[in-house]
């Protein structure tokens, strides 16, 4: 019974995390549909459990590298929900003072290194993040998290390459959509094993179920054990699925809704609600209580957000040059 009620608390963790992304993200589509958000907007709904239960599997002290589907890692490392949606709208009060928008959340003092808006441009600093770990004698473990697209980029050839030369901890998670922008992965690579992509590198090599939080959990903890242990790389691939649009303006042509639906029955929130339910049905109204919490929390971050003031002219040239 003890293990029962201590996975119960562990699960509706997972429940209320990946929650907080989805009804966030949401939140952020109805946002930008009203025109406070400019630029490119890049949402996460559907592979909420590779952050969350990656998450869960390393410390608070490890460092992450993003790539531009950033917002639920700004979450989960600490950025107030308020102050994500400031940066979506490009406000004073943003994580980065509304001057990076969607793509470049950071959070520093939180090991959150920063998304970013170049493919595979996350890969090498995470080797930077894993290399000042070595160089200070710590055992944090860097973790890059990056899609499909990247695999064919430099950047992701040079950054396996450099970690397996100087074995680095670091772990990199190749969250395969089956879709890089609007290019299935079967056309973009000829091996769609992306696996199989890192033993070239002679690198240790993992796959998961990126759509079951509880599949996370298990080989990201690991990957993490195995860096901090070995102080070498490994190269996870999690199968997931994006439910939306590769941005807020991508039309879905290039795949059925047939597709999109039957993607939908592996929802990962409507999975871990069932586990919870399994283990205990007095639990339904809980849940319900965490889902309204949540709808408030992302209905003040909007307000807060809509309501913040844009980076003063004054501020043009602020953060460029040290002072």
């Amino acid at each position: 019974m003890a293990d029962a009620r201590k996975s119960v608390e562990t699960y509706r963790r997972y429940f209320e995390e990946m929650t907080l992304i989805r009804r966030f993200e949401q939140k952020t589509a109805e946002v930008f549909q009203q025109g406070h958000i400019a630029g490119y907007c890049h949402l996460y709904i559907g592979q909420e459990a590779v952050a969350v239960g990656t998450n869960a599997s390393v410390r608070p002290t490890d460092p992450w590298a993003a790539g531009y589907r950033d917002h639920a890692i700004a979450l989960l490392k600490g950025c107030e929900p308020r102050r994500v949606m400031a940066e979506l709208c490009g406000r004073s009060t943003g994580v980065s003072k509304g001057r990076g928008g969607s793509m470049h959340m950071f959070n520093a003092a939180a090991g959150f290194y920063g998304g970013t808006g170049i493919v595979a441009g996350n890969l090498p600093i995470a080797c930077g993040l894993a290399f000042a770990s070595v160089y200070r004698g710590t055992d944090d473990v860097a973790i890059a998290i990056f899609g499909d697209g990247a695999i064919n980029e430099g950047a992701f050839h040079e950054a396996m390459n450099l970690a397996s030369l100087w074995q680095l901890p670091v772990i990199f998670l190749c969250e395969n959509n089956s879709y890089g922008m609007g290019t299935p992965v079967d056309i973009a690579s000829t091996e769609t094993d992306l696996t199989r992509r890192a033993m070239g590198y002679k690198m240790r090599v993992d796959k998961m179920d990126g759509m079951d939080v509880l599949a996370v959990e298990e080989v990201m903890t690991r990957a993490a054990d195995y860096a901090r242990r070995e102080r070498k790389p490994t190269f996870v691939e999690a199968i997931t699925y994006r439910f939306v649009g590769h941005s807020m303006t991508d039309p879905q042509v290039y795949r059925a809704p047939q597709e999109i639906e039957a993607w939908k029955k592996k929802d990962p929130i409507e999975a871990i609600r069932a586990e919870i339910l399994a283990l205990d049905p007095s639990q339904e109204d809980l849940l319900r209580e965490i889902e309204k919490k949540i709808d408030g929390i992302v209905e003040d971050a909007a307000r807060f957000a809509i309501e913040s003031p844009e980076p003063p002219l004054s501020d043009l040239h602020a953060d460029i040059l040290k002072e």
